[in-house]
């Protein structure tokens, strides 16, 4: 790409379209003022039909001294480059509104991505809501490959490709059975229907294509010679995952014909059309890198703009010298996108974007809902901030359209935007300056009723700054989860603001996250545009590789990137790159044998040693490393066409080139008011282009410039420096956000603050466990919680992933509390899982470490974490037998186990409950995977210490006896608001008993009656006539009924309260003991967490007549092999578990959701290729179990079916239930279809298909083959 080189003195324009501004950054070498940059309306249909032409007509006019026609095509000549960044992608995939898209896939797997991974995305949401699919229809193809060998397996043998004409080596070298080829006549056929509906763009993903990706090529050469656009799978990124790699595909077909589209409209406005621009347009991928506009694609075009927003800030506020690590903070209208930079661009390959799992190279770009146009909300005594927004029609208060009170309004009543200096583009008529008036009347207004109701004396300048003070926290969640959450301390980085928002929150953002310094670049306020101005352009190949590290030498790994490294060369060289220009990045997709993290792992500098980079970036990411090999995933290059960084200097070098000093009076602008601190001050306002180098400004003070206002807080001084604008706090002073005066009494405004804040403790805490934790169970299927706790166990904020945690984790943490009082020292952790010590079930296994004060001894709080774990012992591989009558059967029970005393990890102890305790009963063995349950009992250990440290910051930075007083005020705040709905329900049912009966397969019933007193805003939830307890494994300890209740009762809110013990302290539970939910100390329970408690779940919701059952069970489906003892030692084996989704019941005003997982639980299931990757096994189908839903006025949702075949022979267990007592209907709905366990059976008397019922262990032979039909939902309302 000769016009990219440094040479040519043509200028540089760098576009990035937002959805309301497009900014443009220019630069016009060897010009006196070489750089250029202005912000447009991104739609003014009444001026210019596209904004990026009419700033590209602007530019033009200015470098030529001349007007530039807008009526006629662009002579671009002058100009060496056109970089964009645009959202038509991003827009499309969140409005829905792409291409029409039919999808081919492999038979069985037509529902594959309308189940996804099973989980609701919203737990507390009955309706459980989801976006639509992104394809239109579904073609399924007759074809299937699997893989010969699987990971799991502890005999391997060396297999023999020539001598069976089904294996074929796959890409990795790795042995493919093809067990049917694609019949090319019968697909052109399916096409060619297709072709006849209207139907222009395919996706095409079929299974284990991304190591053998024959089958979708032969498909896809024939689409495209039909005449279809074709996005194939196995292209777009050929890495594992099925699901992931299907809605990247579909993504990218569904997106991709709007992007030609644009492109070749945008290309129309220059003299000669796309022909004419050639190699001189770029767009910005969501990688942070450029490519020619022939390339661009839908799937790489989501995060266009928010890419070269951290590519700037990576490359203009990043300190080389310091090598701090700098947080991105870009605050928009709608959104905040939180980055973060430490010298090299952390990616991620597998995101989530408007409900569509992608599978594609991205900057690791957190997204919260909070930003200018974030409405402001008072709900249940808490401030809180959007999710919804303004957007630009209305707009807040101030836009004179009648929009709501937002963020935006709070800092202008506040005086951090001042109307005379916004141009008067507001209102009706788009000429009026901002209504200062109108928001400062709303604030009145709502202030009055928030002090009505809480019987405060808030002035409404107060309830316009806590506001801002509970969206600075909002926004700081995500920043603490990009470094908390990954063990890195937040306070050591800078803070590196941009977007138009951001100036106004800068200090208080910084203050909130501990963070000393401040960057803001002189062009933040286009920081995107300014990023693809020096942004590389960049070509990625990635193949799959499966390999042992350690047996793959030096040369070897030369040869194989060279292959790469020259391909991605001979690309760049052909789009007018010399090789001087051209860097490569090589990298090794790496992973422990037996686990299922990989790290991409850059080549060290002048080094081949891999292991050692994967072992630090290990202990780095999770915390710990293995003794275990190491494996090569996938091997990959970046080649990146350089962009020199023209102007770019670092703040060191800025700092030494100036010499500061206070700046002078007479350089203000004026004066204003400005609230901050809790007072009104006079402030003087500076125009940061009347500023010089090196001029230091000291706070409370306010800074313009042409497109942005940054507010400098009290202690917080501004230095000018040539490109950029510095904030420092200083060392010792009192919080600049105004925290109200210390009293008994719960401020609600701190309240809502430490609502965030607690929150935000849990969700690192969970994220520190999925990250370092090694099992399936809980680093894919997220099956665990966690959550922190008051001194005597009450629940104050957890990180909500499975239902039947929530309540019942409180007991356990409330059992330990009154066991040890406040015998414990720092350091110690104790171990349960026992039913009598608030358990659910033995392999949930609950870890729970004291917050002690050093001085007192004294139990602060307690943090905890609840994870199943793959197997305990037992009777049968998983345990979770289902068959077991006695406790002992289900594997090692802790009733309270200290597993670190005073730090020291108690191994030895630890062993003598899991491996030889469980042994010695008849039948039984230890746990079948040791090494994982110790690898994971310590992620447990350190998720907890996560949350203690984070604890203790807190307590440093407010004070224990603030910190304390909101934990109760926040559980107050929970209990209000149960109470208010309580009366509500006691008036909807004019005040009568509300009771509900539902059963078990087996006869055993649960019954209820509420009594609500309406004026406590209490109840009385009486179980009494419940059946006694069961000699099996459904009953269901005590605290799975209160976890039941709270969940009821979160659901039924339905809006964002905190869940807390608070919501459980109007309720009081009578449960008379001896009974299925109440049972004796030695009854099993395995199957009362997962089954028993989606029954109670169904009795209480049945009870209010707020939705019709759903499927009413987990659908527990384990198999595995080994564990046997042969001479004293266990016979080496395997234990695989998953839970299956099924419909959801329909409720008032909505259908039932189809294939998904309900109340209870919300566990993922595992991606076909994974499973098939790691087990012997076929999945013969996973689809949705059509007309299995309830009818009715609202039909309930289907059902799945999930059909496997075994490879070898296994032993393979179910527990469900519903395959006797339907799923009930309400309001004359019909029921759900019961659920149906079938084994298909080979043997010497033929092909038999046999009903194994609802619970069953058999032993099955290769070939065999079970299917689950799990039951759909209940109807809501006659037909």
């Amino acid at each position: 790409m000769g016009s990219l080189g440094p040479r040519r003195k043509k200028i540089r324009i760098a576009i990035d379209r937002g959805g309301t501004f497009t900014d443009v950054h220019t630069y016009i070498p060897g010009s006196d003022e070489p750089e250029m940059e202005f912000k447009l309306l991104s739609v003014d249909p009444r001026n210019y039909k596209d904004a990026p032409t009419e700033g590209i007509r602007r530019v033009l006019a200015h470098y030529r001294g001349a007007p530039v026609s807008r009526d006629e095509p662009l002579d671009i000549s002058d100009v060496e480059s056109v970089r964009m960044g645009t959202t038509v992608a991003t827009n499309a995939l969140l409005e829905r509104q792409g291409e029409r898209v039919a999808f081919l896939t492999t038979k069985g797997f037509r529902d594959l991505l309308v189940i996804g991974n099973q989980a609701r995305p919203h737990i507390f949401d009955l309706s459980i809501h989801k976006l639509q699919n992104l394809y239109e229809k579904v073609v399924e193809v007759e074809e299937r490959v699997t893989m010969e060998e699987f990971l799991e397996n502890p005999e391997k043998q060396p297999i023999d490709v020539e001598s069976d004409p089904e294996l074929v080596k796959g890409l990795t070298g790795e042995p493919v059975r093809v067990l049917k080829k694609p019949d090319l006549g019968v697909v052109e056929s399916q096409l060619r229907d297709l072709e006849a509906e209207g139907f222009k763009s395919v996706a095409i993903c079929f299974i284990h294509s991304y190591l053998y990706p024959n089958h979708e090529n032969e498909v896809a050469e024939l689409a495209r010679s039909i005449g279809f656009d074709v996005s194939v799978s196995s292209e777009l990124q050929p890495t594992i995952k099925m699901v992931s790699r299907g809605n990247s595909a579909n993504a990218d077909a569904y997106l991709s014909p709007l992007i030609r589209r644009y492109v070749r409209d945008f290309g129309s406005g220059f003299k000669g059309g796309l022909d004419a621009i050639a190699s001189k347009l770029l767009f910005m991928q969501s990688d942070g890198g450029l490519c020619l506009w022939q390339n661009f694609s839908g799937l790489r075009a989501i995060l266009s703009g928010p890419a070269g927003g951290v590519i700037g800030f990576g490359k203009s506020c990043y300190d080389p010298e310091t090598k701090m690590p700098v947080i991105g903070f870009d605050m928009g209208g709608t959104s905040t996108d939180v980055s973060r930079f430490s010298g090299t661009y952390d990616h991620v390959f597998e995101t989530e974007t408007a409900e569509v799992t992608l599978q594609t190279p991205q900057l690791d770009i957190n997204t919260v809902a909070a930003g200018g146009g974030s409405i402001l909300h008072w709900k249940n005594g808490l401030f809180a901030i959007g999710p919804d927004s303004a957007g630009a029609h209305p707009g807040p208060v101030c836009y004179r359209k009648g929009g709501p009170l937002t963020v935006t309004d709070a800092n202008l009543f506040l005086g951090r935007l001042r109307p005379e200096y916004f141009p008067s583009i507001f209102g009706p008529k788009e000429n009026e300056p901002l209504d200062y008036d109108a928001a400062a009347a709303a604030f009145y207004t709502l202030t009055e009723k928030i002090n009505s109701e809480e019987g405060k004396s808030f002035t409404p300048e107060e309830v316009a700054s806590g506001f801002l003070r509970v969206a600075n926290e909002s926004m700081s969640r995500p920043i603490r989860s990009l470094t908390e959450g990954r063990g890195i301390r937040t306070s050591d980085h800078v803070l590196a603001t941009f977007g138009g928002a951001g100036g106004q929150h800068a200090c208080d953002v910084a203050e909130a996250l501990g963070v000393e310094r401040v960057v803001i670049h002189r062009l933040s306020s286009i920081l995107s545009a300014y990023g693809m101005a020096l942004a590389d352009l960049t070509h990625e190949i990635q193949r799959p590789k499966a390999a042992e590290l350690s047996d793959l030498s030096d040369k070897e790994l030369t040869e194989e990137f060279k292959i790469l490294t020259d391909e991605a060369t001979a690309t760049l060289v052909a789009q007018g790159f010399s090789d001087e220009q051209i860097e490569h990045e090589l990298f090794l997709n790496l992973r422990y044998k037996g686990t299922n993290s990989s790290l991409m792992i850059r080549k060290p500098e002048g080094s081949w040693d891999f292991t050692r980079q994967f072992v630090e970036h290990h202990e780095e990411e999770f915390g710990f490393v293995l003794n275990r090999d190491i494996l090569v995933e996938d091997i990959r290059v970046r080649a990146l066409g350089k962009t020199p960084d023209s102007n770019v200097i670092s703040v060191s070098q800025a700092l030494k080139s100036v010499e500061t000093k206070l700046v002078e009076s007479s350089k203000k602008a004026s004066t204003t008011q400005l609230y901050t601190s809790g007072k009104w001050h006079e402030v003087d306002l500076f125009k940061l282009e009347d500023l010089a180098p090196g001029e230091r400004i000291v706070g409370p003070a306010i800074i313009l410039d042409q497109t942005q206002t940054i507010m400098i807080q009290p202690s917080w001084t501004a230095t000018v420096l040539p490109r950029h604008l510095l904030l420092d706090k200083a060392s010792v002073s009192q919080s600049s956000v105004g925290l109200p005066a210390e009293t008994d009494e719960v401020d609600p405004i701190q309240l809502s603050v430490f609502g965030h804040r607690f929150m935000s403790i849990a969700e690192q805490m969970g994220r520190s466990l999925q990250m370092t934790s090694v099992s399936v169970n809980i680093k894919e299927r997220l099956d665990y919680s966690c959550a922190i706790f008051s001194p005597t166990g009450g629940l104050v904020a957890n990180a909500p992933h499975i239902p039947c945690h929530l309540g019942a984790m409180s007991y356990a943490v409330a059992y330990q509390a009154e066991r040890w009082g406040n015998s414990l020292r720092p350091g110690d952790v104790l171990v349960s899982n026992h039913p009598a010590a608030g358990g659910s079930h033995l392999p949930d296994v609950t870890v729970i470490s004291p917050v002690i004060d050093e001085d007192t001894n004294e139990v602060l709080f307690w943090t905890a974490s609840r994870a199943h774990h793959a197997d305990i012992g037992g009777i049968s591989a998983g345990s979770m037998p289902p068959h077991s009558k006695e406790l002992w059967q289900e594997g090692a029970s802790f009733l309270s186990f200290k597993l670190v005393d005073g730090g020291r990890f108690d191994e030895e102890g630890l062993a003598e409950i899991m491996l030889k305790k469980p042994a010695s009963y008849p039948g039984s063995s230890g746990t079948r995977t040791w090494n994982d349950n110790v690898s994971d009992l310590k992620a447990q250990i350190a998720a907890n210490q996560k949350g203690i440290r984070l604890i203790q910051d807190s307590i440093k930075e407010y004070g224990l006896p603030t910190v304390q007083k909101y934990m109760l005020g926040i559980q107050n705040n929970a209990e209000k608001v149960v109470r208010n709905l309580l009366r509500q329900v006691h008036d909807q049912f004019d005040g009568l008993p509300l009771e509900a009966e539902d059963q078990m397969d087996n006869g055993s019933k649960l019954k209820l009656k509420i009594r609500i007193n309406r004026e406590e805003g209490s109840a009385v939830f009486d179980f009494t006539g419940t059946s006694r307890e069961m000699y099996g494994n459904l009953n269901a300890p005590r605290a799975i009924t209160f976890s039941a209740i709270i969940y009821v009762l979160r659901s039924l809110v339905k809006e964002d309260i905190p869940l807390n013990q608070g919501c459980l302290a109007p309720i009081n539970v009578i449960i008379p003991s001896g009974t299925i939910i109440s049972p004796s100390l030695g009854a099993a329970t395995v199957g009362g967490n997962v089954e028993t408690s989606q029954r109670v779940t169904d009795v209480v919701l049945r009870a209010f007549q707020a939705a019709a059952a759903s499927q009413g069970t987990c659908n527990n489906l384990t198999f595995g092999y080994g564990g046997e003892m042969v001479d004293g030692k266990a016979k080496p084996g395997f234990g695989y578990y998953e839970t299956i989704a099924g419909g959801a019941g329909a409720g008032p005003s909505w259908e039932g959701q189809s294939g998904v997982h309900v109340h209870m639980t919300n566990t993922r299931i595992t991606d076909p290729e994974s499973l098939e990757r790691r087990y012997p096994c076929i999945l013969r189908e996973f689809g949705i179990r059509r007309g299995s839903g309830g009818q009715g006025k609202y039909n309930g949702g289907d059902g799945c079916i999930r059909e496997i075949e075994f490879r070898r022979d296994l032993h393979v267990s179910v527990l469900s239930e519903r395959r006797t007592v339907p799923p009930y209907g309400l309001a004359g709905g019909e029921p759900g279809a019961l659920g149906e366990n079938v084994w298909v059976r080979h043997d010497e008397y033929g092909t038999r298909e046999i009903n194994l019922g609802g619970k069953n262990s058999c032993e099955m032979k290769k070939g065999d083959r079970i299917i689950i039909r799990s039951p759909g939902g209940g109807a809501y309302g006659a037909l």
